[in-house]
């Protein structure tokens, strides 16, 4: 069931069972944010859980994707025809999902990528690559490459950093994602710590897999940085 983290934060709980669930966010600052889509079959759906906050997908003004994985993707097609807003993505992921960039095909999850995405493709429409540094409205984005070659971080100017994939909850606590589910271990340590020095203060982390840490976001944050 949907979840109001903050005002104007809300948590949707596209997925089964967590942690293997995936979480979509919805910022609404005067302009709709949907931080991304889960897959295109989830239960309870993105449809009933943005109802159940008060939204249509109308209402969305655009979304932000972290990176190009069929658990953050793929829901966006349930929101057509009705959202035709921007999409925006990390540059190298949108390389990546549209062809752009042809990762090894010897590489566990680059072969997966290439496998499926002419199968699950961003859908057509307003796609835009962002960089690091990027504003988006009241978002900045943070490149965090490692579980994705693209994988973006948004910050909102709130206090609520987006991590989709960089981080993953764990037993009240983080975890970092595991080498099956990654492109490139040591990369993905280095956004960690990277991303921890460099966003600005926020009260709220928000995961793409895992109960959002609403208290002490930094402090267990930094727990996970003296474990690594």
């Amino acid at each position: 069931m949907a979840e109001q983290l903050r005002p104007g934060v809300w948590l949707l709980d596209v997925g089964l069972v967590r942690p293997v669930n995936t979480n979509s966010y919805l910022v609404d600052d005067g302009t709709v944010t949907l931080i991304d889509t889960g897959l295109w079959v989830n239960c309870p759906s993105l449809h009933s859980e943005l109802a159940a906050a008060g939204y249509d997908p109308s209402d969305v003004d655009r979304v932000l994707l972290t990176h190009y994985d069929l658990d953050h993707t793929t829901g966006l097609g349930r929101l057509e025809p009705r959202f035709d807003g921007p999409v925006y993505i990390g540059h190298r992921d949108y390389d990546l999902a549209t062809g752009g960039f042809d990762p090894p095909l010897v590489h566990h999850k680059g072969l997966f990528h290439r496998l499926v995405r002419p199968f699950f493709p961003i859908p057509a429409g307003d796609v835009r690559p962002v960089a690091d540094g990027d504003r988006i409205g009241e978002f900045t984005a943070f490149d965090t490459p490692g579980h994705n070659p693209g994988h973006v971080a948004y910050v909102h100017d709130s206090g609520a950093a987006f991590v989709g994939d960089l981080l993953w909850g764990s037993n009240g606590g983080l975890a970092m994602p595991v080498w099956l589910d990654s492109y490139d271990m040591d990369e993905l340590r280095e956004s960690v710590v990277d991303f921890y020095a460099r966003a600005p203060p926020f009260e709220v982390l928000a995961m793409g897999h895992g109960t959002p840490i609403t208290t002490d976001a930094r402090a267990v944050y930094r727990d996970l940085i003296d474990r690594l």
